[in-house]
């Protein structure tokens, strides 16, 4: 599934954009309709066809740079989930424009996670915290019976630095934040989830998102595009969502919870920050 490595099905499937379909690994199928889908949940704002905006932005490594506005108006009219072409019966996924290119960096960690989660499963493993660097899978409790708890990571503040714990039980904790990967340029600052809609960053006000889902491929999917989204639509569509919460973070130090989080499950410990519920 990844975007880098030539003999993968992703990039098999990019290089035969706007000509021929891919046949692909059951799994890879499986990761890309589930983000078509949450393309489609989260009104385009994830979207698995923005490598070439990603591309043109390289942040993350010591090509990072900002790209002209012609390249990027170039670039977004590439970027449409509606032009992924999926046959189920032959299990093969086509990009309908030539120079299209897909990248489920933003879904597939979820996917990874939850079947770390299917082989402890299998074995047997009743406890168990896996952890894929933003995604956090907590299976079962710890040994004593009592819930995980993981930390959320304040967004001000370097890493190990927390505002709150959740306590949780057999869930996936999926983070996505603005403070991870970014670039400092003239003053200011550009951080790696691009809004698929503009080409640059993202300016919601929203800095930090936290999924708490039953799978780590929901919170995956779900957590880039509701950061994107603003803080009052992000609520809504995950309010509308069975079985899924979020925790987030706005800029004005406020902490939004969705009804599903209580006091026993969230509880805010850093008084900077003040509480909102939803």
């Amino acid at each position: 599934m990844s975007a880098f490595k030539e003999e993968s099905d992703i990039s098999k499937i990019n290089s035969k954009a706007g000509t021929t379909s891919q046949a692909v690994n059951k799994d890879t199928y499986f990761v890309v309709k589930n983000a078509v889908e949450y393309s489609q949940i989260l009104e385009g704002t994830f979207d698995p066809t923005i490598r070439p905006l990603v591309k043109l932005w390289n942040i993350g490594n010591d090509k990072e740079t900002i790209p002209k506005k012609a390249k990027i108006e170039e670039a977004l009219k590439l970027v449409n989930y509606n032009d992924v072409i999926l046959d189920e019966s032959n299990c093969t996924i086509m990009l309908k424009n030539k120079y299209q290119a897909l990248d489920v960096g933003g879904i597939a960690k979820g996917f990874a996670a939850d079947e770390v989660r299917d082989i402890f499963h299998k074995h047997k493993v009743k406890s168990a915290l896996i952890d894929l660097g933003g995604n956090i899978f907590a299976l079962g409790s710890k040994d004593d019976g009592t819930p995980w708890r993981v930390g959320i990571q304040n967004p001000f503040e370097s890493r190990g630095d927390f505002i709150g714990i959740l306590n949780v039980k057999d869930k996936s904790i999926v983070t996505s934040g603005n403070y991870e990967r970014y670039f400092m340029k003239d003053g200011q600052r550009f951080h790696h989830i691009i809004d698929p809609k503009t080409g640059y960053p993202s300016q919601s006000k929203i800095i930090s998102a936290t999924i708490i889902s039953d799978n780590s491929i929901d919170g995956d999917g779900l957590s880039t595009g509701v950061y994107i989204l603003g803080i009052h639509k992000a609520l809504k569509i995950i309010e509308a969502i069975k079985g899924i919460d979020a925790i987030f973070i706005t800029e004005d130090k406020r902490v939004y919870t969705t009804s599903g989080i209580d006091k026993n499950i969230f509880v805010l410990t850093n008084d900077e920050f003040s509480s909102v519920s939803n």
